[in-house]
């Protein structure tokens, strides 16, 4: 693929040479001109500098969120690139504006959702927060309520937009608890819920359908935070290598979804996208732009943004993986996602048949977290353990395996391990993201030897 990607990206360049003639990708004015050996000496620097990185692309990398962006991203990015366009207005981005408007509407079928209005933004957090501004502005006097689950850029946002945020709480399996958030509608005036589909740190998905009910009743709004989880939409069929269908089925009738392409979408950073069942919301956004929107009476995703300059480049590079991938339950970007799942539940698996390694709980998406055992079954015990695995594990110069850390409260560890004694409130416990589809041919070479490096911190303790 390498050989084949370095040919296309040549194309893609001398593709842009005789653009209306006389355009060329690189301007020679003399005030750009630049000193060949000096250009070199620089990227070699760079060069050099990047390689104080983890090796996020290998499948021994079982960390956190990172993967490099499909080969068809990176050539859709770079072809839109050489031309720049901003997505703001038609003025500055024609084809990648109406690109773009194509995507989101194959991302609102992906939901079920018929009429609807949104776009692409810059990150997951920008999504949000206009998803919550749009909340503020149809409930400005009621609270937020979020899982103690959720990622924590909620809470952030909503001081950003003077919100009362409310905190609920999480289930022993990282689910909102709904029971609370009832007895909670009693006593406070909520304007919208938040519902996870994958938290960031268990891969947890929230009720859904129950959550809704439960709306309909209170009278306040859900907004579905999808930024990692939402593409599992495609394979939410319940199958032995799909996710349960419940509240993925449900997320068409949501408020609003968010969902990141720069993660299980295949896409480089950054390319979040927000979603809004009721079109009419495009109100909320009306603003006056006296030097955009003259080119087209059609509408300018600037009018329908909270961000101005966003890069065309991204949904150039979408478009391109979406042709190749497409949006499918068994091809494309679906049979992707069944192999990470697959990954999740073979080394599950694993887990539950390990001396050394327990699993915390079942993986929902593509997430696990385990724990090393312990001869002091404790929670600080579990957690030194944890600290001496992961740092053996990263640092390990001839056969290292990148984890990463998590603090989960010890009373959802001791809801399925209660001989653990709770001497802390908070356990660290390991954690991988299993969202490269190589993971499933390598989960049992991970599983080997995190196994390996348990033991030797055991021995060494």
């Amino acid at each position: 693929m390498l050989d084949q990607f370095a040919a296309l990206l040549t194309e893609v360049v001398d593709g842009q040479r005789n653009f209306r003639d006389t355009w060329v990708p690189f301007s020679d004015d003399p005030s750009l001109r630049i000193d060949d050996a000096r250009l070199r000496s620089a990227l070699a620097e760079l060069q050099q500098k990047l390689h104080d990185n983890y090796p996020f692309f290998h499948p021994m990398y079982a960390g956190q969120m990172l993967k490099p962006p499909h080969p068809a991203a990176v050539l859709g990015y770079l072809a839109a690139m050489l031309i720049n366009p901003n997505n703001h207005a038609l003025d500055g981005g024609p084809a990648t504006g109406q690109i773009e408007k194509d995507l989101v509407a194959d991302l609102a079928r992906m939901f079920g959702y018929g009429d609807h209005l949104g776009h692409l933004t810059s990150s997951g957090t920008i999504a949000n927060l206009e998803a919550l501004w749009v909340a503020r502005q149809l409930h400005p006097d009621r609270a937020v309520a979020f899982s103690a689950q959720a990622h924590y850029t909620h809470a952030r946002m909503c001081e950003v937009l003077g919100l009362r945020a409310v905190e609920v709480p999480s289930d022993h399996n990282g689910r909102m608890d709904l029971d609370a958030l009832n007895a909670l509608c009693l006593s406070e005036q909520i304007g919208t819920v938040v519902a996870t589909l994958g938290t960031t740190g268990i891969g947890a998905i929230d009720p859904l359908p129950r959550l809704l009910e439960l709306g309909a009743r209170h009278g306040f709004r859900v907004h579905v935070d999808s930024a990692y989880g939402g593409f599992f939409r495609l394979i939410a069929d319940g199958s032995a290598d799909g996710v349960a269908a419940e509240s993925f089925a449900a997320m068409s009738r949501a408020d609003s979804i968010v969902v990141d392409p720069h993660k299980h979408g295949l896409q480089p950073y950054g390319c979040g996208c927000v979603l809004f069942r009721d079109p009419s919301v495009g109100r909320f956004y009306k603003h006056d732009s006296p030097y955009t929107y003259f080119t087209s009476d059609d509408l300018h995703l600037g009018e329908i943004s909270l961000e101005c300059s966003r890069a065309g480049a991204s949904a150039a590079a979408l478009w391109m993986t979406l042709q190749v991938l497409p949006l499918d339950a068994h091809a494309g970007l679906g049979a992707v996602l069944r192999r990470c799942r697959r990954a999740a539940i073979d080394w599950a698996e694993l887990l539950r048949t390990s001396s050394r390694l327990s699993l915390l709980l079942e993986p929902e998406l593509d997430i696990v977290v385990f724990f090393p055992e312990t001869t002091e079954r404790s929670a600080s015990a579990i957690s030194r353990r944890s600290d001496a695995i992961f740092e053996r594990a990263m640092n390990d110069r001839d056969n290292p395996v990148y984890l990463s850390k998590f603090r989960v409260k010890t009373a959802l560890l001791r809801a399925r391990y209660p001989d653990v004694r709770d001497d802390a409130d908070w356990t660290t416990v390991l954690r991988s993201v299993l969202m490269k589809p190589e993971h499933a041919d390598w989960v049992e070479r991970i599983h080997q030897r995190v196994e390996e490096i348990a033991e030797e911190a055991a021995s060494a303790a």
